[in-house]
């Protein structure tokens, strides 16, 4: 089957490789939709922190956010999976350590991350296998696009949910990227007033046709009590600058990562009695997303910018915007 492989910094090819067989408790699934995000540039470019912790190393196929349809089962595996649309889980943990027993697979140590960590292939390919525990149906009113966005959308429904908002609280989301834009979904489904603050502007101009109460540069953000603020963009500066924004007694959410280490003063937290929570991955956040989805309460596909080819990715990793575009940051691949 065809399948991309980065083969080092700067280097991706579509190759030829051996398809997935169905191990017992697994499933293969021929992937309909795939996307790519922030986490598979890094690895593209070398600077994934995985690749210097040795938690990952090349030749590596990425890609763990996507959807498809189960085409051939596993022993011990209930034949009604088989023709099931599905997505699935990144974090695959080891089953028997405390965390996992305790339901947290995700932070295991020995976890496998699809497309990520420990070599488990990704799914940026024409077929990906799949333990049968870590699927989540699709109904049919999640479509192969939304399929696709169950991922980022589960780390974006765990960052609201750890907000703790309330009907007619007032959100600050940093970073308007796929992850800040899909924080601001959930949270108006909450039923708060959201706010983005950004750099780009053109990242900027796109936040603003999505009808969000404001959309700011850091120059022109407004004094306002912000209930809770939501990080989840890459600058360095934006962790204490969250911490500095948000009401006392309120909540900042870390869900972005910088490339350097960012320094928030434990005193500001204390003084100002915040509470502050790291979201790691979609996991826990993965049933609710499709429920939201499915009910219409947030709909992911205008963040879409295009779905390209298997051949077309090594350029958009690379950079390139595809002639006919939207204006989205969101690029989903098509095997």
């Amino acid at each position: 089957m065809r399948a991309l492989v980065i083969t080092g910094p700067h280097h991706a090819e579509v190759q030829d490789v051996a398809p997935p067989q169905a191990a017992a408790g697994e499933v293969v699934i021929d992937v309909g939709r795939a996307g790519i995000c922030g986490t598979d540039t890094e690895f593209f470019t070398g600077e994934m922190q995985y690749l210097h912790t040795r938690h990952a190393e090349y030749p590596i196929r990425i890609g763990h956010e996507w959807m498809g349809r189960v085409s051939a089962i596993g022993d011990g595996v209930d034949p009604g999976w088989l023709g099931a649309r599905v997505t699935g889980d990144t974090m695959l943990g080891c089953g028997v350590c405390n965390r996992c027993r305790q339901g947290l697979q995700h932070v295991c140590e020995f976890r496998f991350e699809v497309g990520i960590r420990g070599g488990r292939p990704g799914a940026l390919a024409e077929q990906l296998a799949m333990p049968v525990t870590a699927l989540l149906r699709l109904p049919d009113s999640v479509d192969d696009a939304a399929g696709a966005m169950v991922e980022p959308g589960g780390n974006a429904y765990r960052s609201v949910q750890a907000a703790n908002l309330k009907p007619g609280d007032r959100c600050l989301v940093l970073g308007p990227g796929t992850i800040g834009l899909l924080c601001a979904m959930f949270a108006r489904a909450a039923g708060a007033e959201v706010h983005l603050l950004g750099r780009s502007e053109r990242s900027l101009a796109f936040a603003r046709t999505l009808g969000f109460d404001g959309v700011w540069s850091e120059a022109d953000l407004p004094d306002l009590p912000w209930d809770a603020v939501i990080e989840a963009s890459n600058a360095p500066h934006l962790p204490a600058k969250a911490v500095a924004l948000v009401e006392p007694g309120k909540r900042v959410v870390y869900v972005g990562l910088a490339g350097t280490p960012s320094l928030v003063d434990t005193r500001d937290i204390a003084l100002k009695d915040v509470t502050a929570v790291g979201i790691l991955s979609a996991s826990p956040g993965l049933a609710g997303t499709v429920a939201t989805y499915a009910d219409g309460l947030v709909d992911p596909r205008p963040l879409v910018a295009a779905t390209v080819s298997l051949e077309e990715l090594p350029a958009v990793l690379a950079g390139s915007r595809p002639d006919g575009a939207g204006p989205g940051p969101k690029f989903h691949v098509a095997p």
